[in-house]
């Protein structure tokens, strides 16, 4: 223990330099991960926000379709609760629903019981198979979309004829409505239905949002075509579902986070902990006794001992110091005196032969070699210095 006063510093903390050399790559990419983020939203920070608002003036925004139906005496009002969307139906009044999808199905249950029966129009912007089932029970989506986006109307509804070609091409639709009118067809399959329903309303499912936006408000016979269906009645509401709709929860339908999991992860997760109780066992087994190994570098003693004495003198073991130092020096003296290694460590076999060896006082040695842990560090010293007398007198001929 007293080589700590005399040898150089062998700290093994690391200094700042070596942190910052081992960290810096990590830092590197942390920065390139933030900038990379930053750089995507500014990239996108202006596509297609405000899809299909009528108050929105973007590329896909509606507010141009809005303006040509205030001209024409037709008022537009945004709602965003379906609250709001089910007190605004009746006779006089359009509904657009713009993405019918983001509505759950106890929200498609409720607004189609709403509009079934009010004698207004329900325009259904692009529903597909997630909701047309309940906001128009008669029609079915096909998985294929349209391979065209410009379309002939190819049918006998008045608007759609004054219109010609229009942009419709997406969802396409089958129904077993018999009054259904169904136009712009895709190999066979409709891109706009219209089915009657209760007194003079109907609802009109449109396979794609194309002709209300700004961009492509201008473009065949688009305009024409939104003017004539959002224009029908001198009342337009313009439902935009919104996810903080409080109408969206379900009180009847509690599920935990594990059962919005599908059956899938589940059943992967499971094999993944299996897989990895295999490699563990695997890795941990033993066929047979260690084997020793040479280290690949040579260490000097010195070096082993000042690294140890710093980790006792870290952890504030005084106690498995002293316990080591001893348990080394009665380990060295039992063959001196004549004792077997394997009985170096019992004070009735070592302590007599020691004494006898040295014509001493037996409860010294007792006392030095089997007994308390010192109370402090000086202590401690003083115990390694009397240990390495004691060895150097017995070894002296």
């Amino acid at each position: 223990m007293t080589t700590e006063a005399t040898l150089p510093s062998t700290s093994v903390s690391p200094t700042a330099r070596q942190l910052w050399t081992r960290s810096r790559g990590i830092a590197l990419a942390a920065v390139l991960l933030v900038a990379a983020a930053v750089a995507i939203a500014v990239i996108r920070s202006d596509a297609r926000h405000g899809t299909l608002d009528p108050r929105a003036v973007d590329d896909h925004g509606s507010r141009a379709v809005a303006e040509l139906l205030a001209d024409r005496g037709v008022s537009t009002r945004v709602v965003t609760t379906l609250d709001e969307a089910r007190a605004a139906a009746g006779p006089d009044t359009t509904l657009l629903v713009a993405a019918p999808d983001l509505l759950t199905h106890r929200q498609q249950t409720v607004l189609h019981a709403a509009t079934a029966n009010s004698g207004g129009r329900t325009i259904l912007i692009a529903p597909g198979s997630w909701s047309i089932g309940r906001l128009a029970p008669d029609v079915t989506a096909d998985p294929a979309t349209s391979i065209n986006s410009t379309l002939e109307p190819d049918c006998d509804l008045p608007a759609a004829r004054r219109a010609g070609a229009a942009d419709t091409g997406g969802i396409r639709y089958t129904t077993t409505h018999l009054e259904a009118e169904a136009c712009y067809p895709s190999e066979r399959l409709a891109t706009l239905l219209r089915i009657p329903a209760t007194g003079d309303g109907d609802t009109v499912v449109l396979g794609a949002p194309d002709i209300l936006y700004n961009d492509r408000l201008d473009e065949q016979g688009n305009a024409s075509l939104a003017l004539q269906l959002l224009g029908s009645r001198p009342h337009l509401v313009w439902y935009l579902p919104s996810l903080s709709d409080t109408s969206a929860a379900d009180p009847d339908d509690e599920r935990s986070f594990f059962d919005l999991l599908p059956s899938g992860w589940k059943w992967g997760t499971l094999q993944l902990f299996l897989a990895a109780a295999l490699a563990a066992l695997w890795r941990a087994r033993r066929l047979g006794p260690l084997v020793p190994e040479k280290l690949p570098v040579a260490i000097r003693a010195s070096e082993t001992v000042e690294g140890r004495a710093r980790l006792y003198r870290k952890a504030n073991a005084r106690d498995r110091a002293a316990a080591a130092l001893r348990s080394t020096t009665r380990t060295r003296l039992a063959p001196l005196v004549g004792v077997p290694v394997t009985q170096a460590h019992a004070p009735e076999a070592l302590l007599p032969a020691l004494s006898a060896h040295l014509r001493g006082d037996g409860q010294t040695l007792h006392a030095l070699l089997f007994g308390p842990p010192p109370s402090d560090d000086t202590a401690l010293v003083s115990l390694a210095d009397q240990l390495d007398a004691l060895e150097r007198e017995v070894r002296r001929p």
